[in-house]
């Protein structure tokens, strides 16, 4: 079985946010959205339901993100 870096598509309250992707994307959601439901393309997650944990992972992943906020967060606190 393929192991895909998106797995859990918990629920929570959304916010809304308007945006335009390419059809080339949109079909690619697709399909990811296909395969992550074991290749059947009946039930299987919405682009729209995709997009955020998708976005969440990659900014989880992305280390001089987190440094910067670690830095970020620490000048905070010693500023106050």
């Amino acid at each position: 079985m393929t192991r895909l870096k998106l797995s859990d598509l918990s629920d929570e309250k959304p916010v809304r946010l308007s945006i335009e992707i390419p059809a080339r994307l949109h079909r690619r959601l697709v399909d990811y959205g296909i395969v992550l439901n074991g290749g059947v393309a009946k039930d299987a997650p919405q682009p729209a339901a995709l997009v955020a944990p998708m976005i969440e992972r990659f900014i989880a992943g992305d280390r001089e993100f987190s440094k910067a906020r670690r830095r970020a967060r620490s000048a905070e606190i010693s500023s106050t």
